[in-house]
């Protein structure tokens, strides 16, 4: 009787008697007579299954008082005197019990006794037992509902607690929607297509830029938008419109960038958020730190910080070259003065260097030596993607420049200086141990801006419209001092660097590439001998046709899979992905192939695929066009799946 429902037999029997009242009115139209003899029958019978209802009521209640007794008397009692909502279930999420202010206030006068708690959630009971208890609507109400399980018999009781924050809840939903966000707005290019402009001109870009903007925060009654430089604006939006925002994916983005110029080039912008900081001033800060980190991926994009990570949307766009070398001469002095108060200087790029790495290294540790510093090159001689490189240059007598990382550490003192090369992010130097013992540390790289950056440098050196890192070293040199020469051969190793990850002067070549490349020459750099730095074997040729040939075409991408593993596989795959670029059809390539006891991907791109945010979803990272990631724990066929995920996501959010 105990799993007996009352409720429920009550409705079905009343919905019984409807039924035969409803059919002896229906004899009303056919037969008179039997009409009069079936009512007074409906009418006994309907009487006396009301008054077996109401026996039948009292019996439960007498069967739950019986139940009730479970509980002992003085906790019935101090529960009903409790001055909140109180219930007492069985392990099988029986009702056992409950107060007169449960009844009230949570039921609304309903009763449940005898009923299942299932009525009310199916939460598991223990999760009402922990300490934070658990959050629970029902009726329109928000409830904390705490509990404590007591052992008796084979289950026990759960007594929970239930306290009304529905008030609260609200406030604390509207506190949270209502919590200002800072947005600094940045104009990438704003210098150089105003300066090219006429005044009128000039007048309708910056009208249509004020009124895009305006346009767009007035969509927000509750925001407002300052300019506070020529090309800098502050925006203060509430949570509620920020979230919209990002839900839009920044759409002010794609607006901004349809603004026509007579010079033909896009009007972009970079946008950092700072969002969920206890105070304006703190989020100010991460808006800051979100628009450096926007303008270190190359622009055209939206960072949002918050207290543990970024967020990034857009990004579909190219650095925008920037023609002044004025950055590179306040460099230059800076960093000349650190090099004169230090007694020693490290240079030191990524994990298995390759030409622009190692050649940036030589052309920064030679022009140091040249100006009467020590000066080496920490590097891994087995372990790296150049080794004729550093062949090249050590016999042109420069034995000593090049030291092992143990060796390195030792020298180390508090007044050494670490050049760090080609790279920004601890865990791609080449020895996290040197970066760790030196105190003074200078950052000199080109890729976009990774969030897991160095964040002690004193220099940050960061340009990601910058070819190569060898192309900003050797504008640095130029201005490092008259007495500052290197040869030329290490004016090749340079060059070599800026052939590599330019392609050829095919990709992310500027102006500054040309120019760097040719002061290069006038030095005495040998293209030929450059281009024999490139030459690879017959058998890596073979290896590299054979990945070619087992390319598939997936959303104008060219995916491949190494079903063999060889050393020179990090030399093979980026040249298997650069010649996949050469098809019809072909936007971007992806070579995996496994090395180092992880899945390795080396992606390319001729700009229409931005292969940078592609990689970053599989934990990796690099530029526009060329990226690459490292998948640990995972299977060949597993890693081409999430590759493929990867891809999927970069679409459906560049569409």
């Amino acid at each position: 009787m105990r799993n007996k429902r009352f409720w429920n037999i009550k409705i079905h029997i009343m919905i019984l008697l409807a039924l035969c009242l409803i059919l002896s009115l229906l004899l009303w139209q056919g037969n008179k007579v039997v009409f009069w003899m079936a009512l007074p029958v409906v009418l006994v019978f309907g009487l006396l299954t009301i008054l077996r209802l109401r026996k039948l009521r009292r019996q439960i209640g007498e069967l739950l008082t019986v139940q009730a007794q479970r509980l002992k008397s003085g906790d019935r009692e101090a529960l009903e005197q409790f001055p909140i909502p109180a219930i007492a279930l069985s392990g099988r999420r029986e009702i056992l019990w409950y107060n007169g202010l449960f009844r009230d206030e949570v039921l609304g006068q309903h009763d449940l006794a005898g009923d299942s708690f299932d009525c009310i959630t199916t939460t598991k009971l223990d999760d009402f037992c922990r300490p934070e208890g658990v959050q629970l609507t029902y009726t329109g109400k928000i409830y904390r509902v705490s509990g404590m399980h007591t052992k008796d018999g084979e289950t026990g009781i759960y007594t929970l607690y239930f306290t009304d924050i529905t008030q609260l809840a609200r406030d604390a939903s509207l506190y949270h929607m209502t919590r200002p966000a800072v947005m600094l707005v940045m104009m990438d290019n704003y210098s150089d297509i105003v300066q090219q402009a006429r005044e009128s001109e000039k007048s309708r870009i910056i009208g249509a830029i004020d009124s895009t903007l305006e346009d767009f925060i007035g969509r927000m009654t509750t925001s407002f938008i300052k300019r506070y430089d020529g090309d800098k604006f502050l925006m203060v939006v509430e949570e509620r419109h920020l979230e919209k925002i990002i839900e839009g994916r920044f759409s002010i983005l794609d607006e901004i960038r349809k603004i026509e110029t007579n010079s033909g080039v896009s009007v972009t912008l970079s946008i950092g958020v700072g969002r969920g900081e206890e105070t304006l001033a703190q989020s100010e800060l991460s808006a800051s730190q979100a628009l450096d980190m926007a303008l270190g991926r190359g622009g055209d994009q939206a960072a949002v910080k918050t207290r543990t990570q970024y967020e990034f949307y857009g990004g579909v766009s190219k650095g925008v070259e920037k023609r002044t070398k004025v950055k590179s001469r306040i460099v230059a002095n800076a960093l000349s003065e650190l090099i004169e108060t230090a007694d020693h200087v490290l240079v030191m790029g990524h994990k298995f260097g390759d030409l622009d790495c190692i050649g940036a290294s030589v052309g920064m540790a030679t022009a140091i030596r040249s100006i009467g510093k020590q000066a080496e090159v920490v590097v891994d001689r087995d372990k790296n993607l150049a080794k004729i490189l550093i062949e090249m240059v050590t016999k042109d007598g420069n034995n000593n420049l090049f030291v092992d990382p143990e060796e390195a550490r030792f020298s180390i003192t508090p007044e050494t200086l670490l050049i760090i090369c080609d790279t920004h992010t601890p865990n791609l130097v080449e020895s996290l141990e040197v970066y760790e013992r030196c105190k003074t540390v200078v950052v000199i790289d080109h890729h976009r801006k990774m969030v897991n950056h160095i964040d002690n440098a004193v220099i940050f050196y960061h340009e990601p419209y910058a070819s190569s890192a060898s192309e900003m070293v050797t504008e640095l040199i130029q201005y490092m001092g008259d007495n500052c020469r290197i040869s030329s051969v290490v004016a090749q190793a340079l060059l070599s660097g800026i052939m590599l990850d330019t392609r050829n002067f095919v990709l992310k070549t500027g102006v500054r590439t040309f120019e760097a490349a040719a002061y290069l020459r006038r030095i005495g750099a040998d293209t030929i001998v450059v281009r024999k730095l490139f030459a690879s074997t017959l058998d890596s040729y073979q290896r590299k046709t054979r990945i070619v040939n087992a390319a598939q075409i997936y959303k104008s991408c060219a995916v491949a899979e190494s079903d063999f593993s060889s050393d020179d596989m990090r030399i093979v795959a980026p040249q298997a992905a650069d010649e996949l670029l050469g098809i019809d059809g072909v936007d971007g390539s992806f070579v995996l192939y496994e090395a180092g006891g992880c899945i390795n991907i080396s992606a390319r791109s001729m700009g229409a695929i931005n292969v940078q945010l592609i990689m970053e979803k599989l934990g990796g990272g690099g530029h526009h066009t060329m990226a690459g990631a490292q998948i640990r724990n995972v299977e060949m066929e597993k890693a081409k799946q999430m590759l493929f995920e990867s891809i999927d996501d970069y679409f459906e959010a560049k569409n």
